[in-house]
């Protein structure tokens, strides 16, 4: 990609080293083009190694962009970048001396991507399967630089098995020690009794809930995500502690149905259909049935079912938002999901062993529900949107180990694509609905002057073919531009262990 660059002083320095000293000034810290980019947060050495571009002054010019909001691409577009900001888009941007001039020509510049289910875990590799255990180590060195290589500059980890590690992984990224996206910590899974790993604190009543909700606030935590066994009475408990503090609440339920959530005041369902049993013939209250039986109950019903419409008004007149992850459940369905060499060669090796063969063994499975209940979630999508829900996009980098940070997301947005939406409104739901829902959308989410620069540069025309959204060549995260494949290269081999 050709680039040029333009020095404040005509005579000094010397035209071929004019880049040079620009990226070296601007890595060390050390640039004072104004006083907002001299207070932003010093890059360490180690994130440096990754970062392409850090000039505070930066044009990318004749590039298409998709801006978030749904509407048309505008082609030909120059978008200034100054200190850290989106200064302004437009064909007829004036360059300022002392630009760096990032030629976009054959590419597209969408905003960076707002995962909304994105964990910083993953399952671990069962080395011994006669151990049959389910745990879900922190990923925290490959994972932050996997979703920033995918263009995701801005997460919401939805449940966590090492609440303190996320925190302090967001510290570390706001500090630029390290490289990632921007951390929305989601406090440890509030789980009832049943847990199917050590890793979550099953409560023990009403109280505790509420305790548990008052002293992860006090650490931190700017959301909560209620889990699979849950009470209606710890539910409720923990919204009204969430809400005293204006935090929102989610979760991926069971014991308690999707309607009950949203009457008990519920900001967010995860997962969509697959996980509302609600359905399920005979459900009790407050007990999670067995799955594989509601599974096959939603198997036999469309999106059509007067108890599936009457769900979605539920929702849209509660103002429940439903956070799509269908690239998770893409992997259940017998060979669908597609075998992507970037998400192998980020596994750690026995994690890819064990990855290929759970994958071979779900191939062979006969009569699998899921084939039917992928296409009703993704009927359900479609239809929720369409009657005026807030649709947000994760990935849930959990399952058998299919589904990788920052790919997933990528691949998140290719299937609501096929869901029906169109790119435009596949983009704009992975992006500004996201931030919206996080009250963040004044800051980020779409391409507007005063907005973060984070950005996705792609190589191609995602509004016409969505795959072309894997092409990223450049994410700029506050006006600083990373190397994805740097970033990728160096998490490769790792996921699954670190």
């Amino acid at each position: 990609m050709p680039v040029q660059t333009h020095c404040l002083a005509a005579a000094w320095p010397p035209p071929g080293a004019c880049r040079a000293i620009l990226l070296a000034v601007a890595l060390a810290g050390s640039c004072a083009a104004s006083s907002a980019w001299a207070q932003a947060p010093q890059l360490s050495a180690q994130t440096q190694r990754f970062v392409k571009y850090a000039q505070p002054l930066l044009a990318i010019t004749h590039v298409r962009v998709i801006d978030g909001n749904g509407t048309p691409a505008r082609e030909n577009q120059t978008v200034l970048l100054r200190d850290g900001l989106i200064a302004a888009v437009g064909r007829h941007v004036k360059l300022p001396k002392g630009a760096t001039v990032i030629d976009g020509s054959a590419h597209t510049l969408i905003p960076g991507l707002v995962g909304m289910h994105d964990h910083m875990f993953y399952p671990a590799p069962k080395v011994n399967p006669e151990a049959k255990e389910a745990i879900y180590p922190e990923q925290a060195s490959s994972f932050p630089k996997l979703y920033l290589a995918g263009g995701v500059t801005s997460i919401r980890t939805t449940g966590s098995t090492e609440p303190y590690t996320d925190l302090e992984l967001k510290k570390a990224i706001d500090a630029g020690k390290i490289p990632g996206p921007k951390m929305h910590t989601t406090g440890p899974y509030l789980e009832g009794k049943g847990s199917f790993t050590p890793q979550m604190h099953e409560l023990v009543d009403a109280a505790d809930a509420t305790d548990t909700v008052n002293y992860w606030i006090s650490e931190g935590a700017t959301s909560f995500k209620a889990y699979m066994h849950i009470t209606r009475a710890e539910l409720a408990a923990a919204i009204a502690a969430a809400h005293a503090k204006h935090i929102k609440v989610t979760g991926h339920l069971c014991a308690i149905g999707f309607t009950e959530a949203a009457e008990l005041g519920i900001d967010d369902l995860e997962h969509g259909l697959p996980v509302d049993t609600e359905f399920t013939a005979g459900k009790q209250p407050d007990v999670c049935p067995d799955t594989k039986l509601a599974l096959a109950h939603l198997a036999t019903m469309s999106v059509d079912d007067p108890r599936i419409q009457q769900l979605i008004k539920t929702l849209v007149s509660k103002r429940v938002a439903v956070t799509s992850t269908l690239p998770v459940f893409e992997t259940f369905v017998p060979g669908r999901a597609p075998v992507d060499r970037r998400v192998l060669d980020a596994m750690l090796p026995e994690t890819r062993v064990e990855y290929l063969a759970t994958r071979e063994r779900v191939a062979k499975t006969p009569n699998s529900p899921w084939v039917k209940v992928f296409k009703l979630e993704q009927d359900f999508e479609h239809a929720f949107v369409q009657q005026g829900g807030t649709l947000l996009a994760g990935l849930d980098p959990t399952g058998y180990g299919g589904v990788i940070a920052g790919y997933g997301d990528q691949r998140e947005v290719e299937l609501l694509v096929e869901a029906g939406f169109t790119p435009l409104q596949a983009i704009q739901i992975a992006t500004l609905n996201g931030a919206r829902f996080m009250g963040e959308d004044k800051r980020i989410g779409s391409i507007e002057a005063g907005k973060a620069a984070d950005l996705v540069l792609v190589a191609g025309n995602p509004a016409q073919d969505i795959k072309d959204i894997e092409n990223v060549e450049l994410v700029f995260k506050d006006g600083v531009g990373y190397d994805p494949a740097k970033l990728a290269k160096a998490a490769n081999g790792t996921v699954g262990l670190r």
